[in-house]
């Protein structure tokens, strides 16, 4: 390992224990999603605009509740019952599923929570790992942690083509409902190990695991609009989401002559081709591009690589290109992207790893699933543009998502890229 991924030995179990609890909360979730995607071909432009709304709601009260549990609740506690919280939230779904398997309503709440808790579960983790190794650890570690996410994205789509069959798609909820319950164990151990095994007791700036983070339930927010810094990551991560609402609608368009059991299967298969891709990339060869380039070129890699692919969607916009666009677009934020994005929240203090990054991962996400989800319906069904033309904007879009990818990377390395 020390050859392969650049880990030092005192640091070995904290990282294998991280890929396990990265693996589990992955796993779970991609158990769920191509039973939520596959919905999404029933409803119009319109209806899933308008749950994209409602999501988006949702998610920013969702965060303003989060906020006060943080300013109320001990971390060690918080972070646990967040997990735990979501697996009694898809009990009661299955159970709702058995008494009315049909219910319309019932489908449009699963979709809508499922949808909160895609980002919540992931954002809770990168924060909580952003607490736990410092800045050169990080660097160095993230992108054979994030490789984790693309084994559990492996295993989970994997479960469902193996059992849907044969015991039924919404008979999977419990399943994923006990993966996670898996990391409460692991989260304890590892804030032990930050201290003892890490060293990183001093980057908790004389807070620990046990202590509420501040007053103000709403402070993330604040936080947020205060800082350059943090406001430059949310842009980052608007023209991200962007990008893939817009592929996204596309996708679920270009579905809509399919039966739902062959959409379960497409989405399904694109989830493992994703992560097959990705896990690759991100074990061996994300912290050695981050270390070697630096990143700036982390950061402006894969947004380049997309604005290249909506200019083959833009030629060619058939079935199959999108699909294509969707596995390098996916497999290259969970390589490179998200772990290179993650590691500038090292730079920051723990109570904006904490809340204003929640902020950024959730309501700046959501929100711009919100906007870019009645644009697409504006540019479709007002002005009639075709999937390629609606290609073309998504090429603009792109070429800001290079930009700032590539600004805030080389702020990062010229202001906070420190061995501490």
């Amino acid at each position: 390992m020390r050859s392969a991924v650049k880990v030092e030995r005192n640091e070995i179990k904290a990282v294998l224990l991280s890929f396990a609890f990265v693996f589990t909360l992955m796993a779970s979730y991609y158990i769920l999603r191509p039973i939520r995607d596959a919905m999404s071909s029933n409803w119009t432009d319109a209806e899933l605009s308008t749950l994209f709304t409602l999501t988006f709601i949702l998610s920013a009260a969702a965060v303003a509740i989060y906020g006060a549990a943080c300013a109320r609740i001990r971390i060690g506690v918080l972070v646990p019952g967040i997990y735990g919280l979501f697996a009694l939230s898809f009990i009661a779904f299955y159970v709702m599923f058995r008494v009315v398997p049909d219910a319309r309503a019932a489908h449009k709440a699963f979709y809508t929570w499922s949808s909160i808790f895609s980002l919540f579960h992931v954002s809770v983790f990168w924060s909580f790992m952003a607490d736990i190794f410092n800045r050169q650890q990080a660097k160095r570690l993230f992108g054979f942690i994030a490789s984790g996410s693309s084994a559990g994205a492996i295993a989970g789509p994997l479960l469902a083509l193996s059992l849907a069959g044969s015991i039924g798609g919404m008979n999977l909820l419990p399943l994923s409902a006990g993966l996670l319950l898996v990391p409460m164990g692991i989260i304890v151990w590892l804030e032990r190990l930050k201290d003892s095994e890490l060293h990183n007791a001093a980057s908790g700036a004389g807070q620990d695991f046990h202590q509420t983070l501040g007053s103000n339930p709403f402070s993330g927010f604040m936080l947020l609009v205060r800082s350059p810094y943090l406001l430059g990551i949310a842009v980052f991560i608007l023209l991200y989401t962007s990008i893939s609402t817009f592929v996204y609608f596309e996708l679920k368009n270009l579905m809509v002559p399919l039966d739902a059991t062959t959409r379960t299967q497409l989405w399904a298969a694109i989830d493992l081709a994703v992560n097959i891709l990705s896990i690759a990339t991100a074990m061996f060869g994300t912290g050695r591009l981050a270390s070697r380039f630096g990143l700036g070129a982390t950061l402006g890699l894969v947004p380049f690589i997309i604005l290249a692919g909506l200019l083959m969607v833009f030629i060619s916009p058939m079935l199959w290109v999108v699909v294509c666009l969707q596995v390098v677009r996916r497999a290259g934020n969970y390589a490179v992207t998200r772990p290179g994005r993650e590691m500038l929240f090292t730079a920051v203090d723990r109570e904006s790893r904490f809340k204003a990054k929640s902020v950024i991962d959730i309501v700046v996400y959501r929100g711009g699933d919100m906007l870019t989800a009645w644009a697409f319906t504006g540019l479709t069904q007002v002005f009639g543009l075709g999937i390629g033309a609606v290609a073309l904007v998504g090429v603009i879009i792109a070429g800001a998502w290079t930009a700032v990818g590539c600004l805030l990377g080389r702020n990062y390395d010229r202001n906070h890229a420190v061995n501490t």
